[in-house]
């Protein structure tokens, strides 16, 4: 029992998993319309987009989340005007954005005499380095997350199923892309200094793309993404302590373990399903996903 508490009993792990724990419950909430619009590509780009503003930040003295506020924004404003250009695909935008925006924020970083430890700082984060005002920050960014996803539910539910069907409700989809735009900005500014912008969306896309097989509607999804999200902070803030390991690369690592496992235990229950319905049996039917993924 040692093992599992001896951790904990120190301040610096306490906070480190209070910040993970709130770190994932803003995931949560923004990766699971990750999840379902198919934007993983963007959030990665998003995520290494904040890098300029970052560096520039670290270069001036100033607030390092400020700086990755406005180099998100202005991500945000390059996939939103580059999405209207046509014969431009989405994914071909995005991805000119997110080499030209890492390009020069490594270029401004490069200016610095500090850049291995920025730049390692930047990609991997530091969560046993969090802070009683991180705590504070993270608690103000969830309560804004979660008020922004309940307002937003509806439009984001029929932006997830088919953007012509949520333009005939008049839920604007536009606008409410842009929101969801918006969520998914809080949630990696939120988190890439404590996780790192590597790692963040191994808590912003696994969890809620491993309990997506075994939920029934958005709103389980989420309940089952935060517990899952929880549950690798928690085991690898564990396994860190005792493998002597990067502690925010080992809870990304638990997280994506756990989407494997969900996969593989989920493929065997319908393996055992589909023979026991071929002979008419009475057995358990499978339970459906939430939503199918966009194509």
């Amino acid at each position: 029992m040692e093992w599992l508490t001896a951790p904990f009993e120190v301040a610096f792990v306490q906070r480190a998993l209070l910040g993970g724990v709130l770190v994932s419950l803003i995931c949560a909430l923004a990766g699971t319309w990750v999840v379902l619009r198919g934007m993983a590509f963007l959030g990665d780009a998003m995520a290494h987009g904040l890098l300029p503003g970052v560096a520039i930040a670290a270069l001036l003295g100033g607030n390092p989340l400020v700086g990755a506020a406005a180099s998100a924004a202005v991500m945000a404003a390059g996939v939103t005007g580059l999405a209207r250009v046509r014969r431009l695909s989405r994914d071909t935008g995005i991805g000119l954005l997110f080499v030209g925006m890492l390009a020069l924020g490594v270029i401004i970083v490069s200016r610095s005499q500090s850049f291995a430890v920025d730049l390692t700082g930047f990609l991997f984060g530091d969560v046993l380095a969090v802070r009683e005002r991180d705590l504070v920050h993270l608690a103000v960014a969830l309560a804004v997350a979660a008020a922004a996803a309940a307002a937003g539910h509806r439009a984001f539910l029929a932006l997830a199923f088919d953007e012509r069907t949520a333009h005939t409700l008049g839920l604007r989809p536009r606008l409410a892309h842009a929101a969801l735009l918006g969520l998914l900005t809080l949630a990696i500014v939120a988190s890439f200094h404590i996780v790192g912008t590597l790692l963040v969306l191994g808590l912003l896309i696994a969890p809620p793309a491993a309990a997506l097989p075994w939920a029934r509607g958005v709103g389980a999804v989420m309940a089952g993404a935060a517990a899952l999200g929880v549950s690798a902070t928690f085991l690898g803030l564990l396994l860190s302590w005792h493998l002597g390991t990067a502690a925010g690369a080992t809870v990304a690592a638990v997280a994506v373990a756990q989407f494997f496992v969900s996969v593989a235990v989920s493929a065997a229950r319908d393996r055992l399903v589909r023979p026991a319905a071929a002979t008419g049996t009475d057995a358990p039917t499978p339970r459906p996903a939430a939503v199918r993924q966009p194509a």
